[in-house]
C-alpha cells in the first residue's frame, strides 16, 4: 500500500496497538501525542491520513481538526476521529470540525483499517 498515516494518539497502549494494525495492513505510520504541537507535525509530515484522538493534551482534537480545515494546504487530509465518548455529541462536533470518519473507543481493529482504506481509496 505505501500510504502515510499520522497517528495524533497520547494513550500509549492505544498508539502501539493501532501502529500495530496499520504497519500490518501495510501502512507507514507515524505517532503523535500532543495536541499543541500536532498541527506543525501533520505541516512537517504531509500525511495521507490522519487518525486523530479527541482528547488530547495540549489541545483538543476538535480545535486542530478545526485549524487543519482552515488552512488550505491540509485542508483536504483525510481525518478519521477517535473517541472514547462515543455520544451523539461528539460525533456531531466531529461532523460539523470536518472529520471524514468517526470511531469510538473501543473499536474493532478492522473497522480502523477498512476507514482508513476507504478514506485513502487503497
Amino acid at each position: 500500500m505505501d500510504k502515510h498515516v499520522l497517528l495524533i494518539e497520547d494513550e500509549p497502549n492505544i498508539a502501539e496497538a493501532v501502529s500495530f494494525i496499520l504497519s500490518r495492513d501495510g501502512w507507514r505510520v507515524s505517532v503523535h501525542g500532543d495536541g499543541a504541537t500536532a498541527v506543525a507535525r501533520v505541516r512537517d509530515l504531509s500525511p495521507d491520513a490522519l487518525v486523530l484522538d479527541v482528547m488530547l493534551p495540549g489541545r483538543s482534537g476538535f480545535d486542530i481538526l478545526a485549524d487543519l480545515r482552515a488552512d488550505p494546504a491540509l485542508a483536504a487530509t483525510p481525518v478519521l476521529m477517535l473517541t472514547a465518548r462515543g455520544q451523539g455529541r461528539e460525533r456531531e462536533a466531529a461532523e460539523q470540525a470536518g472529520a471524514d470518519r468517526f470511531l469510538s473507543k473501543p473499536f474493532a481493529n478492522a473497522e480502523v483499517v477498512a476507514a482508513l482504506r476507504d478514506l485513502v481509496g487503497g
